[in-house]
């Protein structure tokens, strides 16, 4: 195992915030810029980061999600000694079956998963941010600070730091103090949810944490709280990328939307850091006679004869004649029929826009939702 390292990817969250979209598929697997999953991303930074074993946590709606990252080879991770696990939860003996009671359950309840493989480090990950990090440098700053746990932190805007798990730093980047989504932040270092742990530590702390009839089992709550109880060493480890979580219908609107903008540093197309992900077979784009297109991401295997303004349009997606997409994302196979108009809005899988429908609009305060078919004009 390369650094003696391994991961595991908290990939079992409901998702209810992104509505209709998790009705049936788990959140990670929810599509993102044009042709990717945001599952892709955790497992891309893995094995761009030299990380060959992954677990992947999964639970609600997770048939789709379960097949997805059992093929190991899209992240080439399918080797001898490599490969991705997935691991659902177990059953209990309680009333309360086949579920994860939190973050840090989920972990427990893999602990012998995890000692097959006697690693020093464990690496956890949320399955649910985009995101490019090599976790190899995050622990070679573990190393170097002798750390007992790593947590990796971005710097958000001040008037947004109480939606987020604040970490308070002293002047060596040690942590001092952990606040869960406080009212009155005192720093603006919020969690990214990406946790690097001395395994045997965490181990420890874990068994007892699940003793506790009190505790949420889960890292914010209780196993953070625990280490800084305990005098443990507590790092945070800053990190200066892009990083969006898309926990939100506008968040994932945004997230698509950021790919428009040319500056922007996660860059889809870096050959030395490639996200993987499922090769889907598709025709190249197309584009009608007529149409007119500005700032738009498109995607293989898209048709385009109408107006496409400003938005992003994943595989095989279509834009009628006399159609038009202003402001919004399309995500795989959707279809927006002749002289339908879509503004603001994201299209789900496979959604129909009926002729000459008006979707969205352009002073909304918030982005639509498409997710169920819309009648045109009969």
């Amino acid at each position: 195992m390369q650094n003696n390292m391994l991961a595991m990817i908290l990939a079992g969250g409901r998702g209810s915030r992104l509505h209709d979209l998790t009705n049936k598929v788990a959140k990670p697997a929810v599509s993102y810029g044009g042709k990717y999953r945001i599952v892709d991303f955790p497992l891309s930074n893995c094995a761009n980061s030299g990380i060959d074993v992954v677990g992947v946590l999964t639970q609600y709606e997770s048939v789709l999600l379960n097949s997805y990252v059992a093929a190991s080879g899209r992240w080439g991770l399918d080797s001898k000694d490599s490969g991705v696990y997935v691991l659902p939860p177990r059953e209990k003996a309680d009333a309360n079956l086949d579920v994860y009671r939190g973050t840090a359950d989920a972990i427990t309840q893999n602990i012998d998963f995890i000692d097959t493989f006697d690693p020093e480090y464990l690496l956890i990950l949320s399955g649910d941010h985009i995101y490019k990090m090599d976790y190899s440098e995050m622990l070679s700053f573990h190393k170097e600070k002798n750390a007992d746990a790593t947590i990796a932190v971005i710097g958000v805007p001040m008037k947004e730091a109480s939606r987020f798990g604040i970490m308070n730093t002293d002047a060596e980047g040690k942590i001092v103090e952990f606040e869960e989504k406080p009212a009155k932040p005192k720093s603006n270092l919020a969690s990214m949810g990406i946790y690097i742990f001395t395994w045997k530590v965490l181990r420890k702390i874990l068994l007892a944490d699940m003793k506790l009839p009190d505790s949420h089992h889960d890292f914010g709550k209780d196993i953070i709280p625990a280490f800084l109880n305990e005098g443990r060493t507590l790092m945070a480890y800053e990190f200066k990328g892009y990083w969006k979580d898309v926990g939100t219908i506008d968040s994932l609107w945004e997230a698509n939307m950021d790919l428009l903008d040319r500056k922007n540093p996660l860059n889809l197309n870096d050959s030395r850091w490639r996200i993987y992900t499922e090769d889907v077979p598709a025709l190249p784009q197309y584009f009608g006679p007529e149409a007119v297109v500005s700032n738009a991401y498109i995607t293989q295997g898209c048709k385009v004869e109408g107006t496409v303004k400003n938005s992003v349009l994943f595989t095989n997606a279509e834009v009628a004649p006399k159609a038009q997409v202003i402001d919004s994302v399309l995500m795989p196979g959707a279809v927006v029929e002749e002289g339908a108009v879509v503004t603001r809005a994201l299209v789900a899988d496979g959604v129909r826009i009926g002729k000459g429908a008006v979707v969205g609009s352009a002073d909304s305060e918030n982005i639509l939702l498409v997710a169920k078919r819309v009648k045109g004009v009969e």
